[in-house]
C-alpha cells in the first residue's frame, strides 16, 4: 500500500480541498512537502468568528496579519471561492479592496462576503470597481449593513448567475437596477431588505431570472415592487408591511410560490397565477371573506398548503378552492408558536352542488391536516370537504398532544 506521503501534490491538494481553511493551514507543520500546500487550495473560507478562538485584540491584528501576508502569495492560478467572514472587528476597508482585488484577478468564480459588526462606529466596506466588471463571476452573496453597494457606470457582470444581497446598504435608490441591468445571465436572485437601505422602490426587470427571493421588513417603504421576470419559476415573498404593492407581468413559466405576509395578500395573487404549488401564510387573518378579481383563475395550481395562524382561515381557503379547479393536493398547517385563536364566527357552508369547489368534486385526491386541535371551524371545514370530496384517495389528519402526535387516517 502506497504512503500517502508518496502521493502526488496534486492529489494531495485535492484532498486538502475537502477539509475547512483552518484545517487544511495546520497541516503546513506536518513536513516540508506540506508547507506550502495548502496555498494551491482553489477553495478558501476566512471567518474571524469560527477560526479566532482568542477574541482579543492582538489576536485578531494576527489574524487579519495572517490573511494579508498570505492570500497575495496563494498559487492557484484561479480561485473558485473565496469566502471572507467578519463579525469580530478583525477587518479594515483598505483589506476588503485588496482581498477582493485578489480573487478578481484569479478569476474568481465565487465570492462571499460577510461583515456583521454592528458597533456604531465600525467602518462602511466600499467594494473596489473591479469586483462590477469581473467577467468570470458566477456566484456573488454580500451580506451586512455596513457593505455599500456603489454600482459605476462600467458595471458589467456577463457570468454572474447567482446573486445575494442580505440588508446591504446601497448608495443610492438607482444601484440595484443598474446592477441588475448588467447580469445578463442572472439566474437566481435573493434580496433581503434592511429598514435602513436607501431603496423605496425596487425593480427587478431580469428577463434570464429562475428563482426570485424577497424579504421586506415591516418598517420598508410601501412604494411599489416592479417584477418583469417572464422565464420565473420560483418566487418567494416574506413581506410584514402593512401596506403593500406589486406591480408584476405576467409569470407564464412559475411553478412554485412561497408567500408570508400580515394580511390577505389578493392584489399579490392575482399577479401570479399561474404556479402550480403554492405555500401560503397570513399571519393576521380578516374576518371578512377574500374575493379576487373577476376572471382570477389558479388553473394551474395542483398543490395547496396554508399554514394558519388564527380564526377565519376558511374564509381565505375557501375562495382559493372555488378559484382552483384542479387541486390535487390540500396540505392545512397549524402554527402552534405564532397561533392567536379567539371565538369563532361559524361559517355557513355551502351545500348545494353548484357552489361547491369543482377541485372538490373533481380532481382533489390528497388531504392532509397536521396540528388538528378539534377547535369549532377546523371541525366545520372538515365535515364539509369529507362531504364534498368524493376523488379522495389518501388523507391525514395529525393530532399534536402534549404526550404524543397520533395520525388519524381516514
Amino acid at each position: 500500500m502506497a504512503r500517502i506521503s508518496g502521493l502526488s501534490d496534486e492529489l494531495l491538494v485535492k484532498i486538502l480541498s475537502f477539509l475547512p481553511t483552518k484545517e487544511a493551514v495546520s497541516t503546513s507543520v506536518l513536513s516540508k512537502q506540506w508547507e506550502f500546500l495548502w496555498m494551491w487550495l482553489p477553495k478558501l473560507e476566512y471567518d474571524d468568528y469560527d477560526h479566532v478562538t482568542d477574541r482579543s485584540e492582538s489576536a485578531l491584528q494576527t489574524y487579519r496579519d495572517f490573511i494579508a501576508k498570505n492570500l497575495p502569495l496563494h498559487r492557484a492560478p484561479i480561485i473558485e471561492s473565496l469566502s471572507l467572514g467578519f463579525r469580530l472587528g478583525s477587518l479594515q476597508p483598505e483589506d476588503l479592496k485588496s482581498w477582493v482585488g485578489i480573487a478578481v484577478s484569479r478569476r474568481g468564480r465565487e465570492l462571499s462576503i460577510c461583515y456583521l459588526y454592528y458597533w456604531d462606529e465600525s467602518p462602511q466596506l466600499l467594494l473596489p470597481c473591479s469586483l462590477y466588471t469581473c467577467k468570470s463571476l458566477v456566484t456573488l452573496k454580500l451580506e451586512g449593513e455596513k457593505i455599500l453597494v456603489d454600482v459605476p457606470s462600467t458595471v458589467c457582470l456577463p457570468s454572474l448567475k447567482t446573486l445575494q444581497l442580505e440588508r446591504v446598504t446601497y448608495s443610492n435608490e438607482d444601484s440595484l437596477r443598474l446592477l441588475l441591468s448588467y447580469c445578463p445571465v442572472l439566474e437566481d436572485l435573493s434580496i433581503v431588505r434592511d429598514e435602513n437601505d436607501n431603496l423605496r422602490a425596487v425593480v427587478v426587470i431580469v428577463s434570464s431570472l429562475q428563482r426570485l427571493s424577497l424579504e421586506i421588513p415591516g418598517l420598508c417603504s410601501s412604494d411599489a415592487y416592479v417584477i418583469v421576470t417572464p422565464y420565473l419559476k420560483y418566487f418567494k415573498v416574506v413581506d410584514y408591511r402593512e401596506s403593500m404593492s406589486y406591480l408584476i407581468e405576467q409569470l407564464p413559466e412559475l411553478e412554485e410560490a412561497d408567500i408570508v405576509v400580515l394580511q390577505y395578500p389578493e392584489n399579490l395573487l392575482e399577479s401570479v397565477t399561474f404556479f402550480k404549488r403554492l405555500s401560503l401564510r397570513v399571519l393576521f387573518n380578516s374576518p371578512r371573506e377574500t374575493v379576487f378579481r373577476d376572471g382570477i383563475v389558479f388553473n394551474r395550481l395542483e398543490n395547496l398548503k396554508l399554514c394558519i395562524f388564527s380564526d377565519d382561515w376558511s374564509k381565505l381557503l375557501v375562495p382559493l378552492l372555488k378559484d382552483s379547479p384542479n387541486l390535487r393536493v390540500l396540505n392545512l398547517v397549524v402554527d402552534d408558536d405564532s397561533s392567536d385563536f379567539g371565538e369563532y364566527e361559524p361559517v355557513r357552508w355551502e351545500n348545494n352542488q353548484s357552489s361547491v369547489p369543482k377541485c372538490l368534486l373533481k380532481s382533489l385526491k390528497t388531504f392532509e391536516f397536521a396540528g388538528y386541535k378539534g377547535r369549532p371551524e377546523e371541525r366545520d371545514f372538515l365535515s364539509f370537504i369529507f362531504k364534498h370530496a368524493r376523488r379522495l384517495t389518501s388523507s391525514s389528519i395529525l393530532r399534536e398532544s402534549e404526550r404524543c402526535h397520533e395520525f388519524l387516517v381516514i
